[in-house]
């Protein structure tokens, strides 16, 4: 499987490409590279965002998960760069329940390109698993200009 990792503000990130689309985005390097046109891209793509210099994601995805993780991920997906939703304003669009939005959330398979760190809980900001945790997701609301008290 083609694979890229890259130096980030937010720690080494590995992406991984499957069949013409990104896969997945884990925490961490590997030791075997296999860069593609598409892992470049979204090289390219990742640092522009993580500089401030890109708002939305133009890659193909293709995340694997449940019919209902997928329209989780899909509600994310159409959270606008600089805003959040709380777990209980997925739920009025993905259905379920706020844990079901949060489980769903913290099994994305892409996370930043999804940006499940945009997900916040009604009065605080919720959990996030990727990179040192809450630290990581303040960072990345900060740099968006989203979270406001929160943060």
């Amino acid at each position: 499987m083609p694979q890229l990792s890259l130096h980030t503000p937010v720690g080494d990130l590995t992406v991984f490409e499957e069949d013409g689309a990104i896969v997945s985005l884990d925490w961490g390097w590997v030791s075997v590279q296999e860069p593609s046109t598409l892992l470049r891209e979204a090289e390219s793509q990742l640092q522009a965002f993580l500089d401030g210099d890109l708002k939305a994601f133009d890659l193909p995805l293709a995340p694997a998960g449940t019919p209902y993780r997928q329209k989780v991920w899909q509600a994310l997906m159409d959270i606008p760069y600089g805003e959040t939703r709380t777990y209980g304003q997925i739920v009025t669009v993905a259905g379920g329940s706020p844990r079901s939005v949060g489980q769903a959330n913290g099994s994305n398979p892409i996370p930043l390109i999804i940006p499940c760190h945009r997900v916040v809980a009604g009065s605080h900001l919720g959990g996030y698993s990727g990179g040192d945790g809450l630290d990581t997701k303040r960072w990345l609301l900060s740099l968006e200009g989203a979270g406001g008290t929160l943060l």
